[in-house]
């Protein structure tokens, strides 16, 4: 449990047993992992909230692990993370899914690939794989491209949210205990009284154990601690999100056959009822390149012309990029170092969302493996995010909750359809939006076709006045 001692410029400073750095997905699912035991936890975040980085800008995709390296710890966790989110996922409110995948060959070579893509499955556990012929396939997805060989389907390939996912994980481990210290970039650390002091760029953190989950800054992290090990090179990945109006062109999450570097460019339903088509693979120097280029995007849409030619063809609704922590190992980088008190998640790419919760367990094993003394709460509290999905009912479609609350009536988004309620909710929440692209995130606001056009003045107003933030900060207006 957490005692007192001095921090490192010696006024009285809380130590916390365990310290998480890194509020994405993987960062929150730990702290919410060890929020179940006798410990005091801080998850500490350089960014102002949680889910910023890597984990808000992915193609939102609930992996199977069917195409996972067998035998690597990545292959392991990201099966093992489906079915957790699989089975915790509902309960916390978290959208996802179910909508399969279709693998689909363009040619020849492509198509003799399929068979060892399904035994590589097989291998990593996941036997349910089939492969479609030609015909069967344009039944499948009628609005395909012409040219398309075969196909492989893989049915238990999910959509999931992906903002809802990083916030439920993060709003558990703090509705349970977990302390979160946001815009606290960690720039050193020290020893003192046989703990870690972070210092950070909103003052010290005193910690017994660090858990280093920072995703795109992982490395940088892992060299304060003394190692060298990898090195992350973001891989930039742009995409394109369709209008509302294309979904019906798609039932399938349509993948290409994955090469050694990327797993290609897809087409896939959105849980919020749009269709994604991305992402590019470009290995980048900036951490912070999240800019999309004309030549990225030209080719996203040359490749969509020829995956579902009729897509290309509908409006765009936003652009974005995600950086994938990607590093010159091929698996994860999961170390534990029982001498210093310390271990590294770094290394985890696009698949983290769906390994995020088995990365959790695999971690608190490691600290207790490495003597960290773990007890059981006696109880744990449970939560349930709003519901932000499209599939689901929202707000405004249920009649006895608007009789309660006129609030969730009262439409203020009209693309997205997010109602005054929603928004006040999100302000007040355990873990409150502050920003309007926090907002966006916890509600769906300004995140339609008008890309806020018509309703951010509301909008704006409204978390303004839940938050005491002015709507010039808010808009980051002089």
């Amino acid at each position: 449990m957490a005692s007192r001692g001095r921090s490192d410029d010696g006024s009285p400073a809380l130590t916390y047993d365990v310290a998480i750095v890194g509020a994405g997905v993987v960062g929150a699912a730990i702290a919410r992992e060890l929020g179940q035991y006798d410990l005091a936890c801080v998850l500490v975040e350089a960014a102002d909230d949680v889910g910023t980085g890597t984990s808000k800008a992915n193609t939102a995709i609930l992996h199977t692990g069917f195409d996972a390296t067998p035998g690597t710890l990545e292959a392991r966790l990201v099966r093992r993370g489906h079915a957790l989110l699989l089975e915790h996922g509902p309960r916390l409110g978290i959208p996802i899914e179910r909508v399969g995948a279709l693998l689909v060959a363009w040619t020849d070579e492509q198509d003799a690939a399929l068979a060892g893509i399904a035994a590589k499955a097989a291998e990593n556990g996941y036997a349910a794989t089939r492969r479609v012929e030609r015909d069967e396939l344009y039944r499948l997805e009628p609005h395909l491209g012409a040219g398309a060989v075969a196909a492989l389907a893989v049915p238990d390939e999910h959509i999931i949210c992906p903002f809802t996912t990083p916030l439920a994980l993060a709003t558990e481990a703090v509705a349970n205990g977990v302390a979160l210290r946001l815009g606290a970039a960690v720039e050193r650390v020290a020893q003192a009284d046989g703990a870690h002091v972070l210092e950070t760029s909103a003052g010290s953190v005193v910690a017994r154990w660090v858990v280093n989950a920072a995703g795109l800054h992982a490395d940088t992290i892992d060299r304060l601690f003394g190692h060298d090990r990898f090195t992350v090179t973001p891989r930039r990945g742009e995409l394109i999100v369709f209008d509302k109006l294309a979904r019906p062109l798609v039932r399938h999450t349509i993948l290409p056959v994955p090469t050694a570097t990327t797993k290609g460019v897809l087409v896939a339903p959105t849980v919020f009822g749009n269709v994604v088509l991305g992402p590019t693979a470009e290995d980048v120097p900036d951490r912070a390149a999240t800019g999309t280029t004309a030549e990225g995007l030209a080719s996203l849409l040359g490749k969509g012309r020829r995956i579902l030619p009729e897509l290309v063809r509908e409006e765009v609704t936003a652009t974005y990029v995600g950086l994938r922590a990607a590093t010159e190992h091929t698996d994860y980088q999961i170390a534990f170092h029982a001498d210093q008190r310390y271990a590294c998640a770094g290394g985890i790419r696009s698949t983290g969302l769906t390994a995020s919760m088995a990365i959790a367990k695999h971690v608190a094993q490691g600290l207790r493996d490495a003597g960290l003394v773990l007890r059981r709460r006696d109880a744990f509290r449970e939560i349930r995010m709003p519901n932000i999905g499209e599939a689901f009912p929202r707000p405004y479609q249920e009649p006895a909750r608007v009789a309660a609350h006129p609030d969730y009536g009262c439409i203020v988004c009209h693309c997205e359809r997010v109602t005054r309620g929603e928004i006040l909710d999100a302000a007040r929440a355990p873990i409150p939006a502050r920003t309007l692209d926090g907002l966006r995130r916890r509600t769906r606001a300004a995140f339609g076709r008008c890309q806020g056009f018509y309703c951010l003045a509301e909008v704006t107003r409204l978390l303004a006045g839940a938050t005491g933030e002015t709507p010039a900060r808010l808009l980051r207006t002089p």
